[in-house]
């Protein structure tokens, strides 16, 4: 058999899609008068008759329809769509298609397709459904250079074909340029709609082709007419002639410039705010109510002062009986490495057993914020095994010793423990480290956060429902005041302590029938960087790099108003600083 050049290929391509018509086998299939050249664009929805071919409702004999996971699209229709001559031969029981350079034959007999003698596989191309004939959609778009969408949820698939324009090759580099063209996806929009700008450009030798657009935003916030320019390179670095459509926006609101990003961004992306509306229309924002049930099952060690450690000696000591929870963080301030570990002393007359049930910790680091996300990432996956260590009568165990800081380094660390009998907790650095630590001299208090407080966390009941949530609110994370800091005691300095910024505890954040909507994340204390847990899905806040207010605001989340219940997790990452607002900011029908 002769060589199939790619235009020839895919000219036979084209046939043979025009000719796997959907009429019954044994008939002559009737083909309307061809389509005039131009751009087609056929929509099918899947296992419907209904269907739209330029815009104008169709109803087709054999709809399209998926079997074993591949699409089909009933071929005549498509073939007389895109203008392709068809002729059946009873004699031979062929469905044949000829061109001045292409003949195409399909024989449902034999299970064959041939193109220009090429054989393919049958089942690799069609199907037969009640005596109709389907296409698959891949070999459409492979072959016969149409491009296609699929939308699973409306399960709908959309087709656009453009036909090669005339006097387009160039016989001495034996290539064509490709042609720039693109539409609206209506005639008009209006101030601050989303632009759907369907691109139908393409190249007739079927190269991937590189796009260059010129205002192409993806809002206009001014009403008026705007022109919009394309061109395409392929890649022989031939390019098309500029396209250019006008885009009408009508003097008619749709969403503000505020409004925009929020309706539109997807989770994770930033919103640029300028530092005038921050301060005018979030910061002030009217705060969510909320119910506040304060967990105390829990006794909390806190030791982070001194938190950049000078010398060796024990960072804090205290007794948990029960449930209990340690956290530290500190930095190794002096110039050599030193190790750091957390001891348990048993100065009781039995054996205590100490279990170990959720944990965050991460490897010595010199970067403050990735130590403190990456902790609170760890505790929130909540992976831990239940760990379990039994510390004989008088006895000091080593609970456990983290690699060596050098200088500038430091970590962060949260576990959660049960004791069924009283423990002291040392948390220690020294040059070895040994059960001697716990005779290290205690370090003074530099002013961070040490002490005892007896608080787990809290649980926020609130209300974004529909009734409950009318309008953009605040709810407000550790400020002191909205959220008020809890008391302990130090008993190294014999003083009250309190725990500001409520580190080392954990938020749950409570709705019932979330309205739909979207939760923004505001830094307003400062940089920010650490780990939400929200319906189940971990999210990093911000994917890299600190959030301040400065930067605007990150998308956390969208609800879609179908929701059960909405479930926020939340501890306060070391290095951060606080407050930060959660902005709960109500959507519409126009949220994507």
């Amino acid at each position: 058999m002769p060589y199939l050049s790619k235009s020839r290929k895919l000219k036979a391509a084209l046939l043979l899609s025009a000719f796997l018509t959907t009429a019954p086998i044994g008939h002559a299939a009737a083909l309307d008068a061809p389509i005039t050249s131009g751009t087609n664009y056929v929509i099918f929805y899947l296992d419907k008759a209904e269907a739209f071919l330029n815009g104008e409702q169709i109803t087709l004999d054999a709809p399209a329809t998926i079997r074993a996971g591949r699409s089909y699209v009933p071929a005549k229709f498509l073939g007389d769509a895109f203008g392709m001559k068809v002729e059946w031969q009873p004699e031979t029981r062929n469905i044949v298609m000829e061109t001045p350079t292409t003949e195409i034959l399909l024989n449902s007999d034999n299970k064959s397709a041939w193109v220009n003698g090429i054989s393919y596989p049958f089942d690799d191309v069609a199907m037969i459904v009640n005596d109709r004939l389907l296409i698959k959609l891949t070999w459409l778009s492979d072959y016969m250079g149409a491009t296609y969408t699929y939308n699973s949820e409306l399960r709908r698939v959309d087709i656009i074909h453009v036909d090669k324009p005339a006097g387009n090759y160039d016989p001495t580099s034996n290539n064509s340029k490709p042609v720039a063209k693109f539409t609206f996806g209506k005639p008009t929009y209006q101030i601050g709609e989303p632009i759907d700008y369907i691109n139908l450009s393409y190249d007739p030798d079927a190269e991937g082709i590189v796009m260059n657009w010129e205002g192409n935003e993806e809002a206009f916030f001014k009403a008026g007419t705007y022109p919009i320019t394309l061109t395409v390179k392929d890649k022989n670095g031939n390019t098309s002639a500029p396209f250019t459509r006008e885009l009408v926006i009508e003097d008619k609101i749709y969403l503000t410039e505020d409004q925009f990003p929020i309706y539109t961004k997807p989770v994770g992306s930033y919103i640029p705010t300028d530092w005038s509306t921050l301060y005018n229309h979030y910061f002030n924002l009217a705060n969510l109510p909320k119910t506040v049930t304060e967990d105390k099952s829990r006794t909390l060690l806190i030791s982070d002062s001194p938190e950049t450690f000078t010398e060796t000696g024990i960072l804090y000591q205290d007794k948990i009986n029960g449930k209990g929870r340690l956290y530290a963080d500190h930095l190794n301030g002096t110039e050599e490495k030193v190790g750091f570990a957390i001891l348990a002393t048993n100065d009781t007359d039995e054996p205590v057993t100490i279990h170990t049930t959720r944990k965050g910790e991460v490897f010595p680091s010199l970067y403050a914020h990735l130590i403190g996300s990456e902790a609170m990432v760890d505790f929130l996956v909540d992976d831990t095994t239940d760990r379990t260590m039994v510390v004989p009568p008088g006895q000091t165990f080593i609970y456990k010793q983290f690699p060596d800081f050098y200088p500038g380094q430091g970590v962060n660390l949260m576990y959660d423990v049960e004791t069924d009998g009283e423990i002291t907790f040392t948390f220690a650095a020294a040059d070895t480290v040994s059960a001697s630590m716990t005779e290290l001299n205690k370090l003074p208090f530099s002013g961070h956060i040490r002490g005892t407080f007896p608080i787990d966390g809290f649980d926020w009941q609130v209300d974004v429902s529909e009734q409950g949530l009318q309008k953009p609110m605040n709810l407000v994370i550790g400020d002191g005041i909205l959220d008020p800091f809890q008391k302990g005691f130090d008993p190294q300095r014999g003083t009250e302590a309190t725990l500001s910024g409520n580190f080392g505890t954990v938020y749950h954040i409570h709705s019932d029938k979330p309205r739909k909507m979207a939760i923004l994340l505001l830094a307003k204390g400062g940089a920010f960087k650490g780990p939400f847990k929200i319906n189940g899905e971990l999210i990093k806040v911000p994917n890299s790099g600190v959030l301040t207010a400065f930067d605007g605001m990150i998308m956390l989340y969208k609800t879609t108003g179908k929701e059960d219940a909405l479930d926020i997790d939340f501890s306060p990452p070391a290095g951060s600083a606080f407050p930060i607002n959660l902005v709960f900011y109500p959507l519409d029908e126009r949220a994507e």
